[in-house]
């Protein structure tokens, strides 16, 4: 949760730190260049770990027979992925083609496809356990609409790219920030208490 809010809280700075670029017409990429990019490049590395913590809690707190090691898996790629974004730049509008661009887009790919992928699929995995039972539903309904946002991202060209990309980041990180809320209340509420000192008893 700590590592959500700080990338939220670089994100906005910057925003106001950044009055050169416009908000609806430019990506998070362009953030990572320039005044304040290793700002956010560290809170995007501090995003990936909190991914991977999140996905180790989910999987600790599920009875063993509704863990799969796919969602983990894929939250380790995305949040490896997420941190390559972050230090190879992407490459300006009006510049020749670079392999560190092309790694940046790739691996932005990567990180948007394997975290929501890794949503669905932990969604899915929910089913399985009494106690998430409840709440997989729209979990996995809210997880499918991230990986269509993903998807309707990358195809439709039109849309304000900036604008687009933030309003989909947000949907994931809603997403993240509620699994996050209800994994504490989890493992608070199912923590066993600790059985009398027996010394005691006498």
């Amino acid at each position: 949760m700590s590592s959500i809010l700080v990338f939220v809280a670089a994100a906005l700075a910057l925003h106001g730190l950044r009055p050169e670029l416009d908000p609806v017409h430019s990506q998070m990429s362009l953030y990572l260049i320039g005044a304040w990019g290793p700002l956010l490049q560290a809170a995007y590395a501090c995003l990936s770990i909190g991914m991977i913590a999140l996905a180790v809690g989910l999987r600790r707190a599920m009875v063993p027979a509704s863990r799969s090691a796919a969602p983990l898996l894929l939250f380790v790629l995305g949040g490896i992925a997420l941190t390559t974004t972050a230090y190879a730049w992407m490459d300006l509008p009006g510049l020749d083609r670079t392999l560190e661009g092309l790694v940046h887009g790739v691996s932005a790919q990567a990180a948007f496809l394997c975290a929501t992928t890794a949503m669905v699929l932990q969604a899915m995995r929910l089913r399985l356990d009494p106690h998430w039972r409840r709440a997989w539903p729209w979990l996995l309904a809210w997880a499918l609409a991230c990986f269509a946002s993903v998807w309707g991202l990358a195809l439709w060209r039109d849309a304000p790219r900036g604008l687009a990309q933030k309003a989909v980041i947000a949907l994931m990180l809603g997403w993240l920030v509620t699994a996050c809320l209800m994994l504490w209340r989890r493992t608070r509420v199912g923590r066993p208490r600790a059985a009398p000192d027996a010394g005691r008893m006498r």
